[in-house]
């Protein structure tokens, strides 16, 4: 089958045979006939099937006659990568075409996107957090809207963006077509889909979630702390020109990027703690060669897409095998070739075991010859959570004790400081008071305060003095006995 058969206008024919577009995939074949019709989809697709254009060439095919002027699609992503990448991939394929678009994402300044919105730009390409964001103002008008897209939206739902994608929905005009693609559907993303669409197709919700057939999939056992080197030796052969790896935390990313570079390797980081202009050079690096590593969390799982890219790397079990196949999916893409290499450390073989079962098959297990898996313990890229933790609890504790230790001597210096002086009173009974200016003070003194800041109880004198109130209350007792 060849694009033509859809019918597509033969502007977006162009584009597409100049971004060589030779047939269409099996998610673009099911999915763009319905959607041509106006249907709403629901579609079952994981990452690196094609479906962008799934949902791209249907809307921009309909779009194409439309008058300019006013916003009649959004597309709602959960990550500023994948934002970029649609728009991207809709400016290539609609280069001959007048539709416009533009991408509405956090970490970058509000005024263009604003002017975008004023300006009515044909598709708005966001993500729910931003896009919440600019429709507390009057400038955002949606009520011409004719489709509407979610994309990964099992990868929204793991990221907490449910009340958002709610909030929007109200907003939204009912009459519309729906375009809903996730790679999975549990219970909350069934739910969800019952409630935006109507009458859909459904293509594929019986499909088991598995990495793409093209990518060669494999296992490196190796210690906890000796994983930096292999991933170093691995590198230095040679064999692999462009890799994209995959730690768990971002502070990881950080140091193994800051190894690879330490020892000759072309590396940046790409995670949720940098600000967008970073991570947009450091893929644009990555895609342009500049960069031979980019090491990234799994916020870039889903929205990384470098043509051609040979080797993903886990440095780090996946804790969910959801996400094991959507970063092995960077590689593959699109019916191509790739490899995927995951190190397993002895303390990972628990969630290698879950990843295994849903894929169905138990993956090869390779060694590296020349590299010394007995090597002396590297120093850790990272120390873990609990450790890190436990450090923070005792330091905390040593500066209350401190702080404790510091009010009680200060307490001690002013009990010294101010002394209270003893006096002979006429009646022959001491008298307890500060000397000041010759007359009796019957203040009590800094030294009857413990450290808490607590006063004797009422009536009694602190120990080693006598109270003047006592000595008068004593006077006025024997007096009234007399």
């Amino acid at each position: 089958m060849a694009f033509s058969a859809f019918q597509l206008d033969r502007n977006l024919l162009k584009g597409l045979k100049e971004l060589g577009f030779v047939r269409p995939t099996p998610i673009q074949a099911d999915a763009i006939p319905p959607a041509i019709a106006g249907r709403d989809v629901l579609a079952c697709a994981s990452t690196g099937s094609g479906k962008t254009a799934a949902f791209l060439l249907p809307i921009l095919n309909h779009l194409i006659g439309k008058p300019r002027g006013v916003t009649r699609a959004l597309v709602l992503t959960p990550t500023r990568e994948l934002a970029a990448q649609i728009v991207e991939q809709l400016n290539a394929i609609a280069l001959h075409t007048p539709v416009s678009a533009a991408v509405v994402i956090g970490g970058v300044g509000m005024g263009p996107q604003e002017h975008a919105f004023r300006s009515g730009v044909d598709v708005i390409v966001a993500t729910p957090g931003r896009l919440l964001d600019h429709m507390r103002s009057s400038y955002v008008k949606f009520d011409r809207l004719e489709h509407l897209v979610l994309d990964e939206a099992d990868r929204m739902l793991d990221m907490g963006f449910l009340p958002e994608i709610r909030k929007i929905l109200r907003t939204l005009p009912a009459k519309r077509q729906t375009l809903f693609f996730s790679a999975t559907v549990p219970a909350p993303i069934a739910t969800l889909a019952s409630q935006m669409l109507n009458d859909p197709v459904k293509i594929n919700l019986e499909r088991t979630s598995a990495p793409a057939i093209g990518i060669t999939q494999a296992l490196y056992p190796v210690p906890q702390d000796l994983k930096a080197a292999l991933l170093v030796e691995l590198l230095k052969s040679k064999e692999m020109d462009d890799v994209l790896v995959f730690t768990r935390t971002k502070h990881r990313a950080n140091r193994l990027a800051e190894h690879l570079v330490k020892h000759g390797i072309n590396a940046e980081r790409i995670h949720g703690n940098r600000s967008q202009t970073q991570r947009t050079a450091a893929l644009a690096g990555f895609k342009s060669g500049k960069f031979r590593v980019l090491v990234a969390t799994d916020i870039a799982a889903r929205g990384i897409d470098v043509e051609e890219l040979g080797h993903v790397v886990n440095f780090d079990v996946p804790l969910v095998p959801e996400d094991y196949i959507h970063r092995v999916g960077r590689t593959g893409r699109a019916e191509a070739t790739g490899d995927a290499f995951t190190f397993v450390a002895p303390e990972e073989e628990g969630e290698l075991r879950a990843i295994e079962k849903a894929i169905g098959r138990r993956l090869p297990r390779v060694t590296v010859p020349a590299f010394d898996y007995n090597a002396r313990s590297a120093p850790r890229l990272e120390i873990p959570a609990a450790e890190r933790i436990a450090a923070i609890r005792k330091k905390k504790a040593e500066d209350r004790a401190r702080a404790a230790a510091k009010a009680q001597r200060r307490a001690g210096n002013q009990s010294r400081d101010g002394q209270p002086q003893h006096r002979q009173s006429s009646n022959g009974q001491t008298s307890t008071g500060h000397a000041s200016n010759g007359q009796h003070s019957n203040a009590q003194p800094p030294a009857a305060r413990n450290v808490l800041g607590s006063r004797p109880s009422s009536g009694q004198a602190p120990s080693g003095q006598s109270s003047g109130g006592s000595a008068r209350r004593g006077n006025r007792s024997r007096r009234s006995g007399r």
